[in-house]
């Protein structure tokens, strides 16, 4: 079934911005949602992190299937083939959930993360009950908005206008502290 227009961009969008988490930190699927404007849709961010399609095949590590064929036509076709966003290109596990535990998805899912984490850097704790955990204090990235977008909202319009924007642009997170995104 193909997805809507709206679906679409969504997925997207969660894409891009989890492209932006730098190397060695990581942040929350509450926290990505909050910095696209949707702040109750963080179940929605992981839903499209676990659809992310794998990375298509390296052509060099696949040296010996591709010797045997027509190794030009077909890795162009390949390579046309292969979807613009995937798991080597977005960094999924850089994206935690908010107690800073990395979550199931699976099988050794929570285990697979921590390891590609931890060689970032990122140290994942274990605690007695095998849940990972990351120090949010130490290794959290939690910007007030992507830095693509540092600037864009300053530059379109005139002080006044921008004023009585951001007076209704707030959501509260569980503490009851006011968020603008």
């Amino acid at each position: 079934m193909p997805r809507t227009d709206e679906a679409e961009w969504w997925i997207n969008a969660v894409y891009e911005a989890v492209q932006e988490i730098p190397r060695g930190r990581v942040t929350s699927y509450g926290h990505i949602a909050c910095l696209l404007g949707y702040p109750k849709r963080p179940r929605q961010v992981g839903v499209s992190l676990k659809h992310l399609p794998s990375a298509p095949s390296n052509p060099e590590t696949d040296a010996e299937a591709d010797a045997e064929a027509d190794s030009e036509v077909e890795a162009d076709a390949e390579a046309a083939a292969a979807p613009f966003f995937h798991s080597g290109n977005v960094p999924w596990q850089r994206v935690i959930n908010s107690k800073g535990m990395i979550s199931h998805r699976g099988p050794g899912s929570a285990e697979r993360q921590a390891v590609v984490l931890r060689a970032e850097g990122v140290e994942v704790e274990v605690d007695s009950m095998g849940e990972y955990y990351v120090n949010f204090g130490r290794f959290g990235w939690f910007p007030d908005v992507l830095p693509s977008e540092e600037g864009l909202e300053s530059d379109e319009g005139d002080g006044e206008e921008g004023e009585e924007e951001e007076e209704g642009r707030g959501d509260s997170d569980r503490n009851g502290n006011e968020l603008f995104v």
